[in-house]
């Protein structure tokens, strides 16, 4: 590919950076845009971003995702090839307390993308959906072709509403778009807000750790890596539109429009107090646990089906939770000087 020019939003984030990484490291021309807000410790992002910097083909915008002037002037400017937009406001718990800040960036931010998009046309634009998404949905493993209309918190509501202006765009505007539902994602660098991060931190401190459902929950925990693996190769795997799909039976996860839905997640989901477990081995410490009921707009169990993402790119997630939850302890370690 020569033409490998690339913007990655939210590139101070926690995916964003090991993708940003990723790309530099394969020799793309990679422009970060961040705007480093405080939704957690500014510091760790400026630490991602530090390891970016001494890269000649990183360039670094701190632009506003909702500065839509800013972001036209960007798109017209730089004249990207492809996109890959994972700035957005995270957390389940987060969007109860703060809805607004949802609409502002997972909103109106992602039509300054599209708009982007749209005017100073890309041969790709791919955009970090959700696992929540699947919100209601009792079937066990979660599809891509399968329903997705009851999301049980706001953040997985401006989720599905992204995938479905991404298809009207791609329909409007001939813009191929990719949608990529993650599943519950946790490395070295990984957010402060996340249950390996919180686990882990209360363990060093002595601190008692919350456990919601009692601990009756399950979550298909993806390693980093394996995250921006997947992504790393749908940024080649341009949509075609699906000659067969049929507005009778109408498939999610594909469209007459170049349009595509994959799930990535390690298609393995572990019960939280195994998770715990294993995180207590890996630091050396047992932890108190505070058992809570469940918290509104959570939900019982995430499974990835990743059918679709192995028989495209022929690529599934597999590191091992064991080896993931050991990558990502020593990192703390080191990072936070804990002996």
């Amino acid at each position: 590919m020569n033409n490998k020019k690339i913007l990655i939003t939210g590139a101070a984030g926690f995916i964003g950076f090991h993708l940003s990484k990723r790309l530099c490291d394969e020799g793309w021309d990679v422009s970060g845009l961040d705007i480093v807000n405080n939704y957690y410790d500014p510091k760790l992002k400026e630490a991602r971003l530090n390891l970016l910097f001494p890269y000649k083909n990183f360039k670094f915008h701190k632009t506003d995702l909702t500065n839509k002037d800013a972001i036209n002037n960007l798109f017209k400017e730089e004249k990207y090839d492809y996109v890959v937009n994972l700035a957005a406001q995270a957390g389940v718990r987060y969007s109860i307390e703060n809805p607004y800040a949802y609409i502002e960036s997972n909103i109106s931010g992602f039509l300054n993308i599209l708009e982007g998009s749209r005017h100073y046309p890309i041969k790709h634009l791919i955009y970090a959906s959700s696992s929540s998404v699947y919100g209601a949905n009792k079937k066990i493993p979660f599809s891509v072709h399968d329903n997705v209309d009851h999301p049980l918190s706001l953040y997985a509501a401006t989720k599905k509403a992204n995938e479905l202006m991404a298809h009207t765009y791609s329909n409007l505007y001939k813009i191929p778009v990719t949608g990529l539902r993650f599943f519950t994602v946790y490395g070295p660098w990984g957010r402060p807000d996340m249950a390996a991060f919180l686990f882990t931190k209360a363990m060093f401190e002595g601190k008692q750790i919350d456990v919601y459902n009692y601990g009756n929950m399950k979550r298909d925990f993806t390693y980093i890596d394996d995250i921006v693996e997947g992504i790393f190769r749908l940024i080649k795997k341009i949509p075609c539109p699906n000659i067969e799909w049929n507005g009778k039976k109408p498939d999610p996860s594909s469209s007459f429009a170049s349009y595509r839905v994959y799930n990535i997640g390690n298609n393995e989901p572990i019960e939280l107090l195994k998770f715990i477990e294993i995180l207590e081995n890996c630091i050396g410490k047992k932890t108190n646990k505070n058992l809570l009921p469940m918290q509104p707009g959570d939900v019982y169990e995430t499974f990835a089906d990743v059918d679709d993402l192995y028989k495209d790119v022929g690529f599934k997630p597999k590191t091992d939770i064991k080896k993931g939850l050991e990558n990502f302890v020593d990192w703390y370690r080191e990072y936070y000087k804990t002996p």
